[in-house]
């Protein structure tokens, strides 16, 4: 009865070389992780031999993983199994996220390069469901960023030089507009989110532009207000009040009569509440920047200086 007495628990079953096999740590680290930092206490047998239970074995596990994310033993130690366990998880995710990242903007990157060679070949079909699954899989705020906007960039310098024709042009900017305006649709209306306002002076019926930052808004938590082409100033206006946004944006991508543009932009600026923030984005825009400038609006040639305009107006407004 005595002997039965001493022998240890029968859940503490595993000696010292099977738990160094499972977790790939030394002995003799398991045993300086004992003595010096308390990582896991082993039940001793008769003779003081280590054993181990299949929770010191999980726990010993999550040490080694969260080391091996370049953790110290001395940080992560002292912590619980259970905030181990989601210690390394979040370690597991963000790698995955890094991976993501790489792999991401190297499908990008080849995706905006078969986009144009479907462009070419006036492939609608193909070319949508290239875009399409492009989106599924980078996700959309990758995609608006590292797809949409460099392949409207290349489709724009490609037209001018002239190795693209009107036909080719318009095709790809109806396929990246559907996709655009489906996303901003994905988003329900969010309770307390800032709102904004997209649309095109009158004039202006090219719509992509609007599209791309309407969605890129609204995966940066926006609630968007998308109003599309050809809108004279004072009705933009209305809306704007309307609404209660705080930020409109126009889209400016070819400018044929300079004058009536400026005159548009100046009665929508004059017409908004002082504290809505207008912004026009675009190759017109950035061809009229020093003008648009003066009236008092913001020109952002590009996404991110987009959505670094929404981030200020967000902090702007307390949120």
């Amino acid at each position: 009865m005595k002997e039965l007495s001493e022998s240890p628990p029968a859940a503490a079953r595993h000696p010292i070389a099977v738990v160094s096999e499972r977790t790939g740590l030394t002995q003799d680290v398991l045993r300086i992780w004992e003595r010096r930092y308390g990582a896991v206490r082993p039940q001793r047998a008769a003779g003081g031999r280590r054993l181990y239970t299949d929770a010191d074995i999980e726990r010993l596990g999550l040490l080694n993983a969260a080391m091996r994310a370049g953790r110290s033993i001395g940080q992560v130690a002292p912590l619980s199994t259970d905030a181990l366990l989601a210690l390394v998880g979040e370690d597991a995710e963000a790698r995955a996220r890094s991976v993501r990242s790489m792999v991401g903007k190297s499908d990008s990157a080849a995706l905006v390069e078969t986009a144009l060679a479907l462009t070419r070949s006036l492939d609608g079909p193909e070319l949508n469901e290239r875009l399409r699954r492009g989106a599924a899989f980078v996700g959309l705020p990758a995609f608006v960023e590292s797809v949409a906007a460099p392949l409207l960039r290349r489709v724009g310098d490609e037209w001018h030089a002239g190795r693209l024709s009107p036909a080719q042009e318009h095709l790809v900017s109806s396929v990246l507009h559907d996709i655009m305006v489906e996303t901003m649709r994905a988003f329900p209306r969010r309770n307390g989110a800032p709102g904004v306002l997209v649309a095109t002076p009158a004039g202006e019926r090219h719509t992509i532009g609007a599209a791309l930052v309407g969605a890129a808004a609204a995966v940066a938590g926006w609630n968007v207000l998308y109003l599309g082409a050809d809108l004279p100033a004072k009705d933009i206006a209305e809306a704007a009040g309307a609404a209660g946004v705080r930020v409109v944006a126009v889209s400016l991508v070819y400018v044929d009569d300079r004058e009536r543009i400026l005159r548009e932009l100046r009665t929508l600026r004059s017409r908004l509440a002082p504290g809505i923030t207008l912004v026009a984005g675009g190759a017109g825009a950035s061809a009229l920047a020093a003008e648009l400038s003066g009236m008092g609006l913001r020109v952002e040639s590009g996404v991110p200086g987009w959505l670094a305009e929404l981030q200020a107006n967000r902090g702007e407004g307390g949120e």
